[in-house]
């Protein structure tokens, strides 16, 4: 392998596909440094884009930038490098999150090279799947990946999914009378259509989705009572396939392999012709988060549900320009 520093287009292309990772609110939390002479790549909290009242803890923060790592290091496999990753690399530093190493000495990773296609082609979608269930060798496929990146990925019993239904519903109570939670949603979620507005980060009208008839799946409703122009209503799988992402320990370190071993879960269920959405709707709340776990299984802490399934994809969400996000020294 190639043991030179790389140059600085090639590390701004690594970049553009990490960061087309999910974040909490599309608020893409990251900011990166590129050490030239060492051939390091930085990851760093963005801690002006937190959100305190929804993510007090910052531990969706750590998984939305675990998952840009996953994006990285699939993009680096792609290219042929074999890069070496350190998570929280400095204690005293909490932001400083991880130490990438673009030109390691190894192979590079195969399994995670092929993955390198789907990064652009993942994309929440917050429309009706098709009520179809998901092949056995698919599911276990996808609880590979997560296995691989010391994670857990559960498919609960039928009975449990109901549960986790009622759930989310209750967390959507909540954040309906908390106007701290209200207003982070108002804050990063924009009613009309990126192409109007010209932003590059939040969520725009056209992924919101439409309305649900009944509320059989488990979607957050970016639009918080704001009329969104042309979304109409929709009926959702009456089945929705809903699986448990989570880790043994409940750690920054383990919301960062966790944010790890989700993106592996997207990018594979893309792969194999799926769609998703996820939502951390009822793990935002203490008092309810410890419910949502499957009580038939080890997991010991859920850090997101996804729902997957087949159906159309979803519409992509604007991201913001490498020149913006990334520094080189």
């Amino acid at each position: 392998m190639n043991a030179e520093p790389l140059d600085v287009n090639t590390v701004e292309a690594l970049v553009a596909d990490a960061t087309a990772a999910p974040s909490l609110h599309n608020a893409q939390p990251w900011a990166f440094r590129y050490l030239r002479d060492m051939g390091v790549l930085r990851l760093y909290a963005d801690l002006e884009r937190t959100l305190p009242h929804t993510d007090p803890e910052n531990r969706g923060l750590c998984i939305s930038c675990g998952a840009a790592l996953l994006n990285l290091r699939a993009a680096a496999a792609a290219a042929g490098l074999a890069p070496v990753l350190r998570l929280l690399p400095d204690p005293a530093f909490a932001e400083f999150l991880a130490e990438v190493h673009l030109c390691g000495t190894g192979p590079p990773d195969g399994t995670l090279a092929r993955l390198a296609p789907s990064i652009h082609r993942r994309h929440s979608s917050r429309l009706p799947f098709h009520d179809e269930g998901i092949p056995v060798a698919t599911k276990e496929s996808l609880s590979e990946a997560a296995r691989v990146e010391g994670a857990e990925l559960v498919f609960p019993d039928p009975w449990h999914v109901l549960s986790i239904l009622e759930l989310v519903r209750d967390a959507e109570g909540r954040e309906a009378l908390d106007p701290g939670v209200r207003g982070e949603t108002v804050r990063w979620t924009r009613t009309e259509p990126s192409a109007a507005t010209g932003a590059t980060d939040g969520i725009p009208g056209e992924a919101f989705g439409p309305r649900q008839r009944g509320t059989s799946a488990p979607v957050r409703d970016f639009a918080v009572g704001r009329p969104v122009p042309g979304r109409g209503w929709a009926l959702f799988e009456k089945n929705p396939n809903i699986a448990l992402l989570g880790t043994a320990r409940d750690e920054p370190v383990d919301w960062l392999r966790a944010g790890q071993a989700l993106e592996r879960v997207l990018l594979r269920a893309t792969a194999d012709g799926l769609v998703a959405s996820v939502t951390s709707q009822p793990l935002e709340w203490p008092e309810i988060r410890w419910a949502v776990r499957d009580p038939v299984s080890a997991m010991a802490h859920v850090q997101m549900v996804i729902r997957l399934g087949y159906g159309p994809e979803g519409d992509a969400s604007p991201r913001r320009p490498v020149a913006d996000l990334l520094d080189v020294l």
